[in-house]
């Protein structure tokens, strides 16, 4: 990197309420997310299961209960993530070929709707077991950073 850059970087940062330096600047090696103080991640926080105990004040049980629920959502969306690339190569290997056999192509993106399909299912299942799991001002709370966009689901 240009050694000015790195001053470019750091008054980016600043600017931006990131206090990392470069490395915490949308370009560098860290980053937030959302503007928060827990970061930003692939449910919308970096750390959700901490974001949801602060924010929601959640007892050690519901603590514990959340963590399950969540974890099933990561290894979902995990899931969903292997057959995203998996059907990423199989649409390069339709293009790819001497002939384009659109049946092959079809069906291709049929596992890639049926695998979006899937995680909506688990997420819709998630809310439906974290709704169970809150007590109604938790759930008002958790509204409000839906609604506000500091935890996207």
């Amino acid at each position: 990197m240009h050694p000015g850059m790195f001053f470019w970087h750091a008054r980016r940062a600043a600017a931006c309420g990131n206090q990392g330096g470069w490395q915490g600047a949308p370009y560098g090696g860290g980053g937030g997310g959302g503007g928060d103080e827990l970061g930003g991640g692939a449910f919308g926080v970096r750390r959700p299961l901490r974001f949801l105990a602060y924010k929601l004040d959640l007892d050690e049980g519901q603590v514990s209960d959340l963590a399950s629920i969540l974890n099933e959502l990561k290894t979902e969306r995990a899931q969903a993530e292997v057959d995203h690339r998996r059907t990423t190569s199989a649409l390069a290997d339709v293009v790819a070929a001497e002939s384009f056999d659109e049946s092959k192509a079809r069906s291709v993106a049929d596992d890639r709707v049926k695998s979006t399909e899937r995680v909506q299912t688990a997420v819709a299942r998630a809310l439906g077991r974290i709704h169970a799991l809150l007590r109604p001002e938790q759930r008002a709370k958790l509204a409000y950073l839906l609604r506000t966009g500091a935890l996207s689901m």
